[in-house]
């Protein structure tokens, strides 16, 4: 008990400290993105994902996410968390109140040793599915595919963001501390030339 509290205290440590830094090459925001004023949420609460999720992967199921009481909570966000094992972690930062998601995170928590490589996997199968969960679109191969290229591209950063359309993939690599994979909503802003074309 007491080393899978710590472990869910390093979780959230490391989410806590991964995602206020931005990638090496520019200067880091002092705010996550979706703690910001005004950060938008996916149009689906954490129930309904949870729900289509382990309906679309049977093999990968969510438990119920439990509040995380938090200082770093605001009066418009709450955090919550569902431990998949004992190094592998689904968390979420919620709008409260309607308790739809402003950002939805798995983290991996390395481990030594001959389970090192099936715990890896399982965390990827996990992320993969999440990003699919969030972008349809993508067959399974693809959604594998492209988180490959996210963390290959976040190898060894604190923090690394890509955004397509209306998402925001961040990777939060802390090496031996663990891999932090998230998947969040942005605001679009319309272009002037597209203004006229209604």
């Amino acid at each position: 008990m007491k080393s899978s509290a710590r472990s869910l205290y390093l979780c959230f440590a490391m989410l806590s400290a991964g995602f206020p830094l931005h990638a090496a090459e520019t200067t880091a925001p002092t705010t996550a993105p979706y703690l910001l004023a005004g950060a938008p949420s996916f149009d689906q609460s954490i129930s309904q994902f949870r729900e289509t999720f382990n309906q679309a992967n049977p093999t990968l199921p969510l438990d119920e996410f439990r509040a995380i009481d938090g200082s770093r909570d605001t009066p418009t966000l709450t955090r919550a968390a569902s431990k998949i094992n004992e190094n592998l972690y689904a968390s979420t930062a919620l709008e409260r109140g309607t308790l739809k998601i402003k950002s939805m995170q798995i983290t991996w928590l390395p481990i030594q040793g001959p389970e090192q490589k099936a715990a890896k996997a399982k965390a990827l199968e996990y992320m993969s599915a999440v990003l699919q969960a969030f972008t349809p679109a993508l067959t399974k191969k693809q959604s594998q595919q492209k988180l490959q290229k996210l963390l290959t591209a976040g190898k060894n950063k604190r923090y690394y963001a890509d955004t397509e359309g209306a998402i925001r993939y961040v990777v939060a690599d802390n090496g031996e501390k663990g891999l932090t994979f998230a998947v969040e909503p942005i605001k679009l802003a319309l272009s002037d030339t597209l203004g006229g074309a209604n």
